[in-house]
């Protein structure tokens, strides 16, 4: 592949240690690395893009999505409803589902994520109806041309067993166990600059047991791959972590393991003081998804204590069932304006909540090679039309959060580029919507 040049950017935020923002600037592209930056590069024998009145930012990270839920968007009776009542609507739609489905749907969230400026998504697939896999979502990431973390979840404890999932979406436990080894060693790079990466990722404390959720730790750290789940969504969830094992949330999961530089937990709305301490200490990561957040009725996430106290904290879309777009600078701008409702209108700025969508989820995922525009760092850029209508009049281009806009104009990842003018470049996306709403439509049936 060819050396790129991307030349005289109106502004880059690059989200390097310095939060440097540089003007009419230009970015050189080697193999899928940052080679340099600066005013006036040589092109030399580089293919040349013009970057003329565009805002360049990092490609932006989500740390927690469910691909799947794309076909199952507004789905009545599950609009208005609380996490657990969500759940029980949705989860005999889902027990429909197949091969085809994860991977279509898998399709269309990851577009919608790379037209909204994402080039890394970690995705949490915790469900297997008839032959479904976790292949099935890799196989879309590579197609689409995200760099792709999937995590293999996993339901054990059904209904009959006190759990939430009906019986028949649940898997033996030494199923699951063999299973993540089968896809850890299939798919896991561990390398810099990795497209694929593998996690392990039992569903949540009501769905799985406490002996699997030891296990998943012992296996996820003896094969050297993250752990992720979901925690302290609501306040059912830690009514129910009180009833069933006595503690709250943070101590369950510091009882079995679940803290660590190598774990991260998907939203968090509702830990106290000494939780969030605890993941402080220990270096836990967190997800966190305001849109989804609010749709649910949740509440609002602690991040602006989080953050104070240093938890890696990053930006999740969340399942579209549950957020109903995959927009990850909506989410963005809705963290940014949630934490103002709750603790004053500078309680964060567009630039932190750009930072958190950007090195925020990076350092979440353990990612260090992505995240920022620097020297070394991957070639994953975002880049916005400063021109847009909802730019118009705006005094700050780089307060990109407030203003927008909230479509990318091209995207390139590892140098390569996935979305150009607005339009998908590696797949037929109307062809793929067409699918899509053909098996919604059978779904609903």
């Amino acid at each position: 592949m060819p050396d790129l040049l991307i030349r005289n950017a109106s502004v880059i935020l690059t989200m390097d240690d310095a939060r440097s923002e540089l003007a009419n600037a230009d970015i050189l592209i080697s193999d899928g690395v940052i080679a340099a930056i600066g005013a006036d590069l040589p092109a030399e024998n580089a293919d040349v893009f013009d970057a003329t009145g565009v805002i360049i930012t990092p490609g932006l990270v989500n740390t927690h999505h469910h691909l799947y839920q794309t076909l199952t968007r507004a789905v009545p009776g599950a609009q208005d409803a609380l996490l657990f009542g969500w759940l029980q609507r949705l989860y005999p739609i889902w027990a429909r589902f197949g091969p085809e489905e994860m991977f279509v749907s898998a399709q269309i969230g990851l577009a919608e994520l790379a037209l909204s400026g994402c080039t890394l998504t970690s995705d949490h697939l915790y469900l297997f109806p008839n032959g479904a896999r976790l292949d099935d979502t890799i196989a879309a990431a590579a197609e689409i041309g995200l760099r792709f973390h999937a995590t293999r979840g996993a339901m054990s404890i059904g209904e009959n067993d006190g759990g939430l999932p009906p019986d028949s979406l649940v898997e033996a436990e030494r199923v699951i166990l063999e299973d993540c080894i089968r896809v850890i060693d299939a798919f896991h790079d561990p390398r810099p600059g990795a497209m694929t990466r593998v996690g392990v990722a039992p569903c949540s404390p009501f769905s799985v047991s406490r002996d699997l959720m030891r296990d998943a730790a012992v296996l996820a750290r003896d094969k050297g791959v993250m752990l992720h789940t979901h925690l302290a969504e609501n306040d059912e969830d830690i009514a129910y972590s009180l009833e069933k094992f006595g503690c709250r949330p943070g101590q369950y999961a510091e009882d079995l393991g679940w803290v660590g530089d190598d774990v991260w937990h998907a939203h968090c709305v509702k830990l106290n003081g000494q939780e969030i301490d605890l993941f402080a200490r220990t270096q836990t990561g967190v997800a966190h998804c305001p849109c989804s957040n609010c749709r649910l009725g949740s509440g609002i996430a602690p991040l602006r204590q989080m953050r104070d106290v240093g938890v890696s904290v990053g930006l999740g879309v969340d399942g579209s069932a549950s957020n109903d777009i995959g927009n990850l600078v909506a989410d963005a701008r809705q963290a940014m304006l949630l934490q103002r409702v709750a603790n004053g209108a500078d309680a964060m700025s567009a630039r932190e909540a750009l930072e958190i969508a950007t090195r925020g989820g990076a350092a979440v995922l353990g990612r260090d090679d992505c995240g920022q525009i620097a020297v070394g760092k991957r070639a994953d850029i975002a880049v916005w039309d400063a021109r847009a209508v909802e730019n118009a009049g705006s005094w700050d281009p780089a307060a990109l959060v407030l203003a927008g806009p909230a479509k990318v104009r091209d995207l390139f990842v590892e140098g390569r580029q996935v979305v150009a003018d607005g339009r998908m470049q590696t797949i037929d996306l109307d062809k793929v919507i067409n699918r899509q709403n053909t098996l919604a439509a059978r779904l609903a049936e």
